[in-house]
């Protein structure tokens, strides 16, 4: 089995092979060609590799490394999971209207969010959860 680092490093290596054979044919179109790669492409490998060196090449993850910053609280987020333990079978709309009459104010859509991180979003999986 391969990882996922062996992998990148495999599409590294490869970059670097259409670097080498670009500067060997001195025809950058023909060396794109037979590695597979748009001329578009291997500008942008180009100027990875001069700015970062080997580093450059690896595929960079994209996206939020944090919780998003309108994520509902932790405090937020207990009070939910323990009303669901309470009533299982409330839709996101009821929970959020019996939490603002306890004085949590909190919209569906976070409800919905937290029960999802949770594995709970359908009525089935909150029964199961109490079991």
């Amino acid at each position: 089995m391969t990882t996922n680092n062996t992998i990148a490093q495999k599409a590294a290596r490869r970059k670097l092979n259409l670097l080498e054979l670009a500067n060997d044919l001195c025809n950058l179109s023909e060396a794109c060609k037979r590695i597979g790669y748009s001329r578009e492409q291997f500008y942008e490998i180009r100027k990875n590799y001069q700015a970062f060196g080997a580093e450059g090449l690896l595929d960079k993850v994209r996206g939020l490394k944090n919780p998003h910053p309108n994520r509902a609280s932790e405090e937020h987020e207990k009070a939910v999971l323990d009303y669901c333990i309470e009533y299982l079978v409330h839709g996101a709309l009821k929970v959020s209207q019996q939490l603002i009459l306890r004085g949590i104010h909190i919209g569906i859509g976070a409800i919905r969010g937290i029960w999802q991180r949770h594995n709970l979003l359908l009525k089935c999986q909150r029964l199961l959860f109490l079991e």
